[in-house]
């Protein structure tokens, strides 16, 4: 009843805005919830999270109750592109990345 997202190409600092609003509700709460929310990492989450349903329902979970029982960003990747700046100079441009893994349990 697990499922993960390796590289997402968002910051873990605003995609921890989007899962921490779903943590601990139901997974159909947390679907419509996000379905609402007008942040970019709502829609990869919300797949994340029918991810995971899929798979406890394959596993013969009732996916009615079910609930998020953990979900973590963690730090992926940094790509880094350099801008060039005055006299000759670079300043680095750093694009963070996210692991993002969610764990369902029973109610």
């Amino acid at each position: 009843m697990k499922a993960s997202i390796a590289n997402y190409g968002q910051s873990p600092r605003k995609t921890r805005l989007v899962t921490d609003l779903v943590k601990g509700k139901t997974v159909k709460d947390a679907l419509v919830a996000l379905t609402f929310l007008e942040k970019r990492a709502a829609d990869p989450v919300a797949k994340l999270i029918r991810s995971a349903l899929a798979n406890a329902e394959k596993q013969g979970e009732d996916g009615s109750r079910l609930y998020i029982k953990s979900i973590t960003v963690n730090k992926g990747l940094v790509r880094v592109k350099f801008m060039p700046r005055a006299f000759g100079r670079a300043s680095p441009i750093r694009r963070r990345m996210s692991h993002v893994a969610v764990e369902l349990g029973k109610r």
